[in-house]
């Protein structure tokens, strides 16, 4: 039996669900994020969020459907591991205070970046959408208003974090709840302007 019909049949596991999603090309992200948060724990997220970036990539490579987002991912969190095991004290110091800043502010800067190509969202849409709506003018309009709106999410998430450095009375509110309404804010417009543009 043909391959593409193999895997048509079979039912899709997690990982394979989680890589076909935004949600699973976040999830290293988030893995960092929630271990770098405490202090001198950043290399442990590094390390953790390589290696679920290495996993979450493996379906994709097996499809030959390479994601910029895995990509960017692997070799961010790979090289962050390796820099906390040859930098010195003090830039080890650095990377603990502005750790998550710095992956807050690359991942804007990415998604920014690939509105000049491909629009990272739009990867992850063509793995639920047919092949003929692809070049359509609303679906490429659609993934680059979501891929903005993940640029902003993301760009304001590590000013919020810079903030939590500069102004530590604030970090509650900086760190943790501006960040999570941020995000949770981009995951519901993700949801609904999808829809609502099929309804215009």
């Amino acid at each position: 039996m043909d391959e593409r019909v193999e895997d048509g049949l079979r039912r899709p596991s997690l990982v394979e669900r989680l890589a076909q999603s935004p949600v699973g090309g976040f999830l290293p992200w988030i893995i960092f994020w929630v271990v770098a948060g405490s202090p001198s724990t950043w290399e442990y997220g590094a390390i953790g969020a390589a290696l679920a970036a290495i996993i979450l990539a493996i379906p994709s490579t097996r499809h030959r459907r390479t994601k910029l987002l895995d990509v960017v991912t692997i070799v961010f969190f790979v090289g962050l591991a390796i820099a906390g095991t040859v930098l010195g004290a003090h830039d080890r110091d650095v990377l603990d205070t502005y750790s998550t800043t710095i992956s807050s502010g690359v991942l804007g800067l990415v998604a920014l970046a690939s509105l000049a190509f491909v629009p990272f969202t739009e990867q992850y849409a063509r793995e639920s959408t047919p092949e003929e709506v692809w070049s359509t003018p609303q679906f490429k309009h659609v993934n680059r208003v979501l891929t903005l709106v993940w640029a902003l999410a993301f760009l304001v998430t590590a000013l919020l974090g810079y903030v939590a450095v500069r102004l530590p009375s604030t970090s509650d509110w900086t760190n943790w709840v501006l960040p999570i309404v941020v995000l949770v804010g981009a995951f519901k417009i993700t949801r609904w302007y999808p829809e609502h543009m099929s309804r215009r």
